[in-house]
């Protein structure tokens, strides 16, 4: 029975450590954060427009900014099934945030997903080490020249990396 929950134990730290490394590949390679941060902005700005655009008008539902942030998630989330503004200017705000919202929203998931895919394929260190490696795996087939070309090439992406840490290093 111990032994069963170690064995368990041990796979959901596994799993735990995959999910934050997951997470913390997305965080910081993906626009995630920066597009929550500005849909969270936008909502409580065009939140604010409809309360004050509703506010002094006779039979709203939109009575308090709290109720303006409720309409502003109600509304984009599920299509505008939300009360409807009264005021002609309140109407206005209303459907350009719910155009604006679902636009970055479902914008934020596709570009995230999008960014987190494609991000082996933006790695040009892994184009460069692999035409190394081809190349290495081929010397036997290489004359003295382009085996010094080779060395050249090497030597001289050695010293670029170099001075680009030291560069970085000093930042």
């Amino acid at each position: 029975m111990r032994a069963c929950r170690a064995v368990l134990v041990g796979w959901e730290m596994k799993q735990n450590r995959r999910f934050a490394r997951f997470a913390k590949d997305v965080a910081t390679h993906t626009p995630i954060l920066k597009m929550i941060f500005l849909l969270v902005v936008l909502w409580l700005l065009f939140s604010a427009g409809l309360y004050v655009a509703e506010r002094d008008m006779e039979g709203t539902s939109i009575t308090s900014y709290g109720a303006a942030l409720y309409w502003g998630i109600a509304a984009f989330s599920t299509a505008g099934i939300a009360d409807a503004p009264l005021s002609g200017v309140s109407q206005i705000i209303g459907g350009i945030w719910i155009v604006l919202g679902s636009v970055l929203f479902f914008g934020t998931i596709v570009a995230t997903i999008t960014a987190y895919f494609m991000r082996p394929m933006q790695r040009p260190v892994r184009q460069i080490v692999q035409t190394i490696e081809y190349n290495l795996e081929q010397l036997d087939d290489l004359s003295i020249d382009e085996l010094a070309l080779l060395k050249e090439t090497t030597d001289a992406l050695i010293v670029h990396m170099e001075r680009h840490k030291e560069r970085q290093g000093r930042k």
